[in-house]
């Protein structure tokens, strides 16, 4: 049975050139990059190079890179880092959307339970809610933290338009922004969307897991505006303590570097995909509901497959050798209801028979016609035995 994995958006498969940098690293480049001699040098020259592939495919020639286990560490390190930099922000405003990725939500969560003012945007139909952002604004805020791309619809939210907002009205706040989702599917730039710290994971660009990345600008770093979760050792700049992950961060910049010099043609590979799965999924009729928000990520669509829960969906298809998924696999384990696609406007009905297709450039039109046959066949074999039921 031939698998079609449509579920990159979870996670992709790592590329060669990732692998066999990770290998080469962990053999021949195995000192501490702390340590004072040779071997330690140059494990800190490997790190180096892997922070000038990130910078530069991030097409950005100031502010530094911060090495972390992952999205999730970036996002609690931006949230919680600036939130406790500065006695004087305690209690302070943090803005954020409806939906946000649970590294983020769960996070303001528990900021809220030591006194930050947590304000969430409505974001209905995937547009971002711009007077209640404007509303929001003010002199308390310390953080307004958006992701680039909501990692369940697809919706891509106007960075740069919510950056000058917030330096505006809010001089002091810093703009994160989550690109777990949006690095190296859509094209910027920090200086393009204005933020001040940008999250990134390797994982999402077929490179190891495990590492990830925290851009901050060099003026959060000047003014101390941010302080570490983890204290130890005083590495990364002091900001996060711990031995580096070096063949994980090596390899994190080969596949980086590898991706971008293919940018250009992996997104219209995934452009054109997801045209043609659209138009494919037509063929199903008013059984399925494409959920596809006004400004959209190529990587990623929506579906609500009416009367069936997802979870049987992605059973039979998984069945099939065909993987998608529900929502974000980080809280795939959670009973409780995506609250992006309810933030998107959905019923908790219509959330809870919703599948998320994520494409990579390496999948076919081939593959997406597999599944829309198998998507098919899964619907009318239900309804059959909904009708004898």
């Amino acid at each position: 049975m031939k698998e079609i994995y449509f579920d990159n958006s979870a996670t992709t498969r790592i590329c060669e050139e990732a692998l066999d940098e990770y290998i080469r690293i962990s053999r021949e480049v195995y000192g501490n990059p702390s340590s004072r001699h040779r071997l330690g040098f140059l494990a800190e020259q490997a790190l180096n190079r892997a922070r000038a592939d990130i910078l530069a495919s991030l097409g950005a020639r100031e502010g530094r890179i911060l090495f972390t286990s992952g999205g999730t560490e970036g996002n609690n390190l931006a949230l919680s880092g600036r939130a406790h930099a500065k006695a004087r922000f305690r209690g302070g405003r943090i803005i954020t959307t409806m939906g946000e990725h649970s590294s983020v939500s769960e996070t303001l969560n528990a900021l809220s339970a030591e006194g930050f003012d947590i304000v969430r945007i409505p974001t209905v139909g995937g547009v971002l809610d711009m007077k209640a952002l404007a509303d929001a604004l003010s002199a308390r805020t310390v953080l307004v933290s958006v992701m680039a791309v909501n990692n369940e619809t697809g919706a891509l939210y106007p960075l740069k338009q919510i950056a000058d907002a917030v330096h505006r009205m809010a001089p002091e706040a810093l703009f994160h922004v989550d690109a777990t989702q949006s690095y190296m599917k859509v094209p910027f730039t920090p200086k393009g969307i204005g933020a001040d710290l940008i999250t990134l994971s390797s994982h999402k660009i077929e490179g190891p897991k495990g590492v990830g990345a925290l851009w901050v600008a060099d003026g959060v770093i000047k003014q101390k505006g941010l302080s570490p979760l983890l204290i130890g050792g005083g590495q990364e700049g002091g900001l996060r303590s711990g031995t580096e992950n070096v063949p994980g961060a090596c390899a994190f910049g080969v596949a980086a570097r590898t991706y971008f010099a293919a940018f250009r043609e992996r997104h219209e590979a995934l452009s054109s995909l997801r045209a043609y799965l659209i138009e494919a999924l037509a063929s199903l009729g008013n059984s399925i509901t494409l959920n596809i928000p006004k400004e959209t990520a190529p990587h990623i669509l929506s579906v609500t497959v009416r009367g069936m829960k997802s979870e049987t969906v992605l059973n039979d298809l998984s069945d099939k050798g065909i993987y998608v998924s529900s929502g974000s696999a980080c809280s795939s384990h959670d009973a409780a209801l995506s609250s992006a696609l309810l933030a998107f406007g959905k019923t908790e009905d219509e959330a809870d028979s919703t599948i998320r297709v994520s494409l990579s450039y390496r999948n076919t039109r081939e593959e997406a016609d597999a599944f829309v046959a198998a998507l098919g066949e899964t619907i009318r074999t239900r309804a059959k035995k909904q009708g004898k039921g």
